[in-house]
């Protein structure tokens, strides 16, 4: 029975995938869309019943599907693991991936390839399962790279733009990256332990001896440069913004609740790795400290409204991993929970913006859109609300565990996690008094046009603002129910070191005060003195280096691309000439010889018989006087 559950689970999006791919465009758009979408709804179901069956039985379950690879005493197994965590991430994954299908539906209605688009995004989602579920580093591995390839199909989906199937590559090529730092932490781990299954891997590192523990560290460190490549952390951050040229439905998608979240789930997955390796963890809390303040400062200032929000990603990502770095890992799947929430609800909030413009991306040609489209108005504000940590919104409780928890470890750390929570408010805020407040600034035939989305695109707003407000019951102060839930997984509750006193209630107070006061700062800017950001050519001093982003993709592409272009032309110009001119010369030289050696063959039997004569000649002369 568990084992049908599962190939369930991981099958019904392939189905949809296959279904899409053969038959999707004689079937039409919307029985497109419907099995797209019923296929994601499917294994929502079917993550259901494995977590109600999970929360009763307090166990795992294991399916083996048969052996896999065995070299020497290396043995891999294709298997599932179904404990606590994956379940966990199959619900908000499959949950608010069917709520984007349905989504789609609608968004997507007037593209002419709908049936490809969905039967993408039903790959991603089917890759995405098989990464959550794999019983060990392997299976894990192929749904990491599924992903990665689906991320790239969807990216530069609308591929007749040249910029977006840079864009496409970019992500792809980075991620590549962060890839080969992964899998030279599998192979150090396999050399290790002779195993890459997660239980078989926790069992060998528990009951060791004589522990390397510098080499396990080396691996836990390349383990960590592969979640930098999928989850954007500093110096791989670069894609992700730039994973915007993709339709709004894939922004949600990969910055919600799937790919973004993957390098989250594997550290939280190998905890027991990242544990004995102090160093790295530090390295983490720093690396996710920096990556959170430095997208925060970049996100200030962008006028793309799916910019603002890719950036805010980035940043929200960094706290997850100052948490990771603290060994906080309930606390980092907290705020994943809740960041799916509010930030899919935001994805697709601005879709719906997008939508109604017709395109138009730009705040400085929004507006005014409070009263055309209400719902989504109201369910962005609640998403704002929750991401800026305003009280009792979910957010609120997630990134108050890890600025408490940064405190409890590192006032440095704290401080820099507190500055970009207090700009996530400001920028947050600052992009709704620029979308929906005061007059229209776009063109009178976008403003003759206006009006709320349909109910496929609202429905899923309105859920997801639910999700986004009540999301952090699941863990309350002092009363977490996601602690006790997950702590079969690990060797202690970071969520329990520290309880709530004078302290706890300071630092909470002031993080709320800091969100109140960068929402009050964007208020009297954007709202009091309506102030609207400049056209491109006129932003100059500090305000155009956060606008270019620090100017880190020109300095990646003056070092790395124009490098690696040079050193392709010098190999094309110079190497594979010289080479090319070798051989061709030993073809020339076997012509000639062979033109030559033709006219030896004259017909003449005298010619003939006169080289025979000498020939054997020759051979007894060799015979007789060698010697």
């Amino acid at each position: 029975m568990d084992t049908n559950l599962a190939l369930l689970l991981v099958l019904s999006p392939f189905l949809g995938f296959l279904i899409n791919v053969f038959f999707g465009k004689s079937l039409g758009k919307t029985v497109s869309g419907i099995i797209g979408t019923a296929a994601v709804a499917i294994s929502f179901v079917v993550s259901l019943l494995l977590f109600n069956q999970i929360t009763s039985t307090g166990k795992g379950i294991e399916v083996t599907l048969f052996d896999w690879i065995q070299i020497s005493n290396l043995k891999i197994n294709l298997g599932f693991l179904l404990d606590q965590l994956s379940v966990l991430w199959l619900l908000f994954v499959t949950g608010i991936g069917s709520l984007i299908h349905l989504y789609s539906i609608s968004y997507m209605h007037d593209d002419e390839n709908m049936h490809k688009f969905f039967s993408y995004l039903n790959l991603f989602v089917f890759f995405m399962i098989t990464l959550v579920i794999g019983s060990n580093l392997l299976v894990l591995f192929i749904g990491w790279e599924g992903v990665g390839l689906c991320s790239y199909l969807l990216i530069g989906f609308w591929h007749k733009n040249q910029d977006y199937n840079d864009a496409a590559k970019k992500a792809f090529i980075i991620n590549r990256i962060g890839d080969l730092g992964l899998l030279i932490g599998m192979f150090i781990l396999g050399s290790m332990f002779s195993t890459l299954d997660y239980a078989t891997l926790k069992t060998a590192i528990a009951g060791a001896t004589n522990l390397n523990v510098p080499l396990l560290s080396l691996a836990a460190l390349c383990l960590f440069i592969g979640a930098c490549g999928k989850s954007a952390q500093i110096p791989l951050y670069t894609w992700l913004p730039d994973a915007m040229a993709g339709p709004t439905p894939v922004s949600a998608l990969i910055h919600a609740a799937t790919m973004v979240t993957a390098g989250i789930f594997m550290i939280t997955r190998l905890n027991f790795i990242f544990d004995l390796a102090p160093d790295v963890q530090t390295v983490i809390a720093v690396i996710g400290a920096i990556t959170s303040l430095v997208a925060a400062t970049i996100g200030l200032v962008q006028t793309d409204i799916k910019k603002v929000l890719a950036y805010s990603t980035v940043s929200q990502l960094g706290l997850m991993f100052l948490a990771l770095g603290f060994g906080a890992y309930e606390v980092a799947v907290f705020h994943v929970i809740t960041h799916a929430f509010f930030k899919a609800c935001l994805f697709l909030g601005s879709g719906s913006v997008i939508h109604g413009l017709h395109g138009e991306q730009d705040m400085r040609k929004m507006g005014g859109l409070r009263k055309a489209m209400p719902i989504t108005f109201w369910t962005m504000l609640i998403s704002s609300l929750a991401i800026s940590g305003v009280p009792f919104f979910s957010g609120f409780f997630s990134k108050d565990e890890i600025l408490l928890t940064a405190f409890h470890h590192s006032i440095p750390l704290y401080v820099v996690g507190s500055i970009a929570s207090i700009m996530t408010a400001f920028y947050m805020f600052r992009l709704m008094f620029l979308t929906f407040f005061k007059e229209f600034r776009g063109t009178e035939e976008q403003k003759h046009h206006l009006h709320e989305s349909g109910s496929l695109i609202t429905i899923p707003l309105i859920i997801l603002a639910i999700l986004a407000t009540f999301g952090g019951l699941i863990s309350l102060p002092g009363n977490s129910w996601l602690n006790e839930y997950l702590a079969p997984l690990f060797t202690k509750v970071a969520g329990e070191e520290h309880h709530l006193g004078t302290t706890e209630y300071t630092l909470m107070g002031v993080a709320v005060l800091g969100g109140l006061l960068g929402i009050l700062i964007a208020y009297i800017k954007y709202f009091k003195q309506d102030n609207v950001p400049e056209a491109d050519e006129n932003i100059t001093g500090l305000t155009k280096v956060l606008y270019n982003k620090y100017y880190v993709d020109e300095a990646y592409d003056a070092v790395f691309v124009r490098s690696i272009n040079g050193l392709s032309r010098f190999f094309r110009d110079y190497i594979e000439t010289g080479l090319s001119a070798l051989v061709f010369g030993l073809g020339k030289v076997t012509n000639e010889l062979a033109f030559q050696g033709k006219k030896l063959q004259n017909g003449s039997i005298g010619l003939y018989l006169f080289a025979f004569v000498l020939g054997l000649c020759a051979i007894v002369s060799y015979i007789f006087l060698a010697k």
